[in-house]
């Protein structure tokens, strides 16, 4: 019987396989032992019902090395993704061997065997992979499993979780109505899911209830909502000791005494943090220039007690290149919120706020804070709608804002729509200049109104390095481009990144009224001491949690939920990619599967076994489809021949496997090519 590896796997980086022996010992051993142990269930059964077992094999392809041992034939075969056991009667490269007439008559073939027997050496290699698959889950629970715990971070803008009211520190506890463990539930299930994800769980308070369905945005290579999961409270340590833990030139590079790695925050201004959406809120609340942080910090590497520091920080500003661009209509508004409540819709474009004109009298940027300041305000806003009739036409609401920090909702990615959180709803801005202010860079440069922005890049001050030369920061947004029907939101993402480099100039290209050829020039983004940027520029490392067994049959208990779990999840993806919903090109081949077991073997034993016990899942479903070679396939003609009391014709035997090997070759020669041409080969 034959097994293929799976080819679901997410691929990770390939350039430290050659870093580690030991790891790539133990993906080795760990690879190989599940399909040992498929194959050994077909083994075992065959033995059991005395059929002649002619060789065992751990790979396929040509024999490396091979021993005997009573009348079985043990080796270990050059191509490793797989291996088989060939029994008298039964050989995948000859299928003619299932209908004849001359091995039928030797007792020991396995066609000499009823369909009963047949079928249970044929479903031994998968009930081998589901029972190890347990074993490998349970012990990975037994020695304590790390993982994310579903609490949300960034929860990204206009994207459909926003949408439906969720929030930073949101706590899900069930999705569809089952129960969720792990942020990694919420990613999975609506990657897998085929229509609306019903989502329950508590407030970032950890008492008000909340139960929302949300609409996955399906435009991508995979169904999403658009969350992420949260960080912890601590600075992390990274691998190289040297790698700074502040942002250079921020206002956490500046503090006093310097941020350490191992720190946990613990309070601002004297109001305590207990999670890192209570850390943001404090630090886009802050009043003062300076401020105080209250960490606890190691009183050794490693070690659990800890001291308190007091360190002093700054505050950090908008950088600004002196442009205002257009407003454009707003393209997403949350149920619920003051816009919502107030009449205003997706498409209407902001004018005015309380008489002023935006673009003119009001940096769009600013409206975030214009309508923060005013929350314990009413605020008129006149909007320009569009009208059934065609014109568009102004309307004058009365908004109410929430009392929301500005920018605790920024542009993360690209076009990524620019949020006012006091209102709930998102715009995108217009690289176009309305208007240049007095002695700013853009007016030294000689930028005029009505010039469109086609391009954002980022200038390094200071010398190349390699960590900058690999950084995998953009350095240059393209803001007009044919084959990009978006590129054009992209100003705001441009704008926000500009505020997490305060050691780079910015070249911008430009086209301008009346003129063809497009021209360049470079500026120095300066500070505006008026407009306070609420991060302070700190790494923070994300938030783990252990999950362990209490014992013995709770660790077995967990290992049959969550094999349980990950089947369906396996055959959900399978529906998904044959419905459409799930992009072909989210799959992985064998490449994948050993970059990923290496990277997670580097994070010790527990994630390995986990990572094997999917893998054993992924095994034994896989081989279990109905494709003439795999298991699957077999267990098809039994049924057959169950059903209708006969074998299939030689011809039908011969074609459907020629036919499986060939859709299987196609599939792999597939899934290799997306993995050396589609995947990037650094870790994601």
């Amino acid at each position: 019987m034959e097994s293929l590896s799976p080819l679901l796997l997410a691929a990770m980086s390939l350039e430290s396989l050659m870093g580690n022996i030991l790891n790539i010992l133990w993906v080795a051993i760990g690879l190989g032992m599940v399909i040992f142990f498929h194959e050994l269930g077909h083994f075992a059964v065959a033995k059991w019902c005395n059929v002649n077992v002619e060789r065992f094999s751990i790979g396929f392809g040509p024999v490396l090395l091979s021993w005997k041992w009573g009348e079985t034939e043990y080796a270990l075969s050059l191509i490793p993704f797989g291996g088989y056991v060939k029994m008298l009667g039964q050989d995948d490269s000859d299928p003619s061997q299932l209908t004849s007439e001359e091995l039928a008559q030797d007792p020991r073939s396995y066609i000499a065997k009823n369909v009963w027997q047949r079928m249970a050496i044929i479903s031994a290699g998968v009930t081998m992979n589901v029972l190890t698959a347990i074993l490998f889950f349970g012990a990975a629970y037994w020695l304590g499993v790390q993982s994310s715990p579903p609490i949300l971070g960034d929860v990204r803008v206009g994207m459909p979780a926003w949408q439906a009211g969720l929030d930073r520190g949101d706590i899900i506890q069930r999705f569809n109505g089952e129960r969720v463990t792990s942020f990694s539930d919420i990613a999975l299930g609506t990657a897998l899911s085929s229509g609306d994800v019903k989502l329950q769980g508590l407030r970032r308070d950890g008492k008000t209830p909340f139960d929302i369905v949300v609409h996955p945005d399906t435009s991508g290579r995979r169904p999403q909502i658009g969350v992420d999961p949260t960080m912890d409270l601590v600075v992390p340590k990274f691998l190289d000791p040297k790698a700074p833990v502040a942002q250079p030139g921020t206002a956490a590079a500046r503090a006093e005494p310097p941020f350490q790695s191992g720190d946990r925050l613990a309070a601002v201004d004297g109001h305590p943090v207990e999670s890192f959406a209570q850390f943001q809120e404090a630090l886009a609340r802050r009043t003062n220039e300076d401020s105080e942080i209250l960490v606890k910090r190691p009183v050794k590497e490693g070690s659990k007690e800890t001291e308190d520091v007091t360190i002093k920080i700054g505050t950090n500003y908008f950088r600004r290149l002196g442009l205002r661009f257009d407003c454009g209509p707003i393209v997403a508004i949350r149920t619920g919120s003051p816009a919502d409540q107030a009449g205003l819709k997706v498409g209407d474009k902001l004018v005015k706020v309380d008489g002023r004109d935006i673009g003119n009298d009001i940096d769009p940027l600013k409206l975030p804070n214009e309508f923060a300041d005013g929350s314990d305000r009413s605020i008129e806003v006149v909007v320009n709608r569009q009208t059934p009739d065609g014109p568009q036409k102004p309307q004058t609401l009365t908004v109410k804002p929430q009392d929301k920090p500005a920018w605790t909702e920024p542009p993360y990615g690209p076009g990524s729509p620019i949020a006012i959180p006091a209102l709930g709803m998102a715009f995108h801005l217009i690289p176009v200049v309305v208007s240049v202010e007095p002695d700013s860079p853009a007016e030294q440069a000689g930028i005029k109104p009505g010039t469109r922005i086609t391009k954002f890049e980022f200038l390094s001050t200071e010398p190349a390095t390699a960590e900058s030369k690999e950084s995998e920061d953009p350095k240059t947004i393209v803001l007009e481009d044919p084959k990009v029907a978006d590129a054009a939101n992209r100003i705001g993402y441009a704008f926000w990144l500009m505020q997490f480099r305060p050691l780079q100039q910015v070249k911008l290209t430009l086209r301008e009224k009346d003129e063809t050829n497009p021209r360049e020039v470079t500026l120095t983004p300066t500070e505006d001491k008026s407009w306070r940027f609420p991060p302070i520029g700190l790494a923070m490392q994300p938030l783990q949690r252990e999950e362990k067994a209490n014992g013995p049959l709770d660790a077995l208990q967990l290992g049959v939920h969550h094999t349980r779990k990950s089947m369906l999840n396996i055959y959900l993806t399978l529906q998904n990619l044959f419905t459409g919903r799930l992009s072909p090109k989210e799959l992985h081949g064998p490449i994948g599967i050993a970059a990923a077991a290496y990277q997670i073997a580097e994070q010790g034993i527990a994630p390995l076994l986990m990572f094997l016990g999917f893998l054993s899942v992924n095994l034994a479903v896989l081989n279990f489809l109905p494709i003439p070679v795999l298991d699957g396939g077999h267990m098809v003609f039994l049924l057959w021949e169950a059903i209708f009391r006969r074998r299939p014709s030689e011809k039908v035997l011969i074609g459907a496997t020629y036919a499986g090997m060939i859709m299987l070759l196609g599939l792999m020669v597939f899934v290799l090519y997306l993995d050396i041409f589609v995947h990037p080969m650094s870790a994601n």
